[in-house]
């Protein structure tokens, strides 16, 4: 397929980076411009341009930038053709520098719903359960004992099977999580959320969500990380991180 990718953080760099090994045609961009981008995003294939050049004659555009961005880039994501699948990875952190408190998530209206508003589309919700280094070195193949489910969550039946596609491409079992407004059970403080799950465990987590609950949990790990991270001397790894989101959201 033909894909672009709006963002280059750790999570947009995975999906470049295992995109093209996977054998699809990858483009990439961020806000400041193609020179920009650290040229190992494309150590495994890929290629850089301008943000309007990441959205033109693709099939697929992933959306993986700060929430404070989706201003920028609406009008061109509203620009795409209808056929478009457009994937959204975000996840909303209010104390997050960069992203600020939004009052319409603050009021609880459900986060990917918000950002489809914005953006103007429709979108489907992936590749957003997962922290960058469980997603750059845990993907195996299908059929691997142990392999990690991601819920994919959309309202159109057609891009949520795409993006489970792609979510399998990348190294992970894809699981259907239903319609967009249902995304909330994959969103911080959900026991779905980058708690490393497998396929049969993956349904009753998202189950077993609490909605109103998901703010409070998830400020608390954000606490608990940002306290840890206080001290220089304090690392911060994997598995401590999935660790700690399990005692807390599970």
């Amino acid at each position: 397929m033909k894909i672009g990718i709006l963002g280059v953080g750790m999570i947009g760099k995975t999906l470049v980076q295992k995109l093209s090994a996977a054998g699809h045609d990858v483009k990439a961009a961020n806000s400041r411009g193609p020179e920009s981008i650290d040229p190992d995003v494309f150590a495994r294939g890929g290629r850089g341009v301008t943000s309007a050049g990441a959205v033109k004659d693709v099939d697929v555009v992933i959306v993986s930038v700060n929430p404070r961005s989706f201003g920028q880039i609406a009008p061109l994501i509203k620009s795409l053709p209808p056929e478009t699948v457009v994937i959204d990875t975000f996840n909303y952190y209010p104390a997050r520098e960069g992203d600020g408190k939004i009052e319409a998530l603050e009021s609880g209206q459900v986060e990917s719903v918000w950002a489809s508003e914005v953006l103007g589309r429709p979108l489907v919700k992936a590749w957003n359960t997962i922290i960058f280094q469980s997603f750059a070195t845990r993907g195996v193949p299908a059929g691997t004992p142990g392999r990690i489910a991601l819920p994919v969550a959309g309202d159109n039946e057609h891009d949520r099977r795409v993006a489970m596609a792609l979510v399998e491409d990348t190294g992970f079992d894809a699981f259907d999580a239903g319609v967009l407004a249902d995304s909330w059970r994959q969103q911080p403080g959900a026991p779905a959320y980058c708690t490393n799950l497998t396929l049969e465990e993956l349904p009753a987590a998202l189950a077993a969500a609490e909605k109103e609950r998901l703010s409070k949990r998830r400020d608390i790990v954000w606490q608990a990380i940002a306290e840890r991270t206080s001290n220089e001397m304090t690392s911060i790894t994997e598995d401590y991180i999935i660790r700690l989101q399990r005692a807390v959201f599970m």
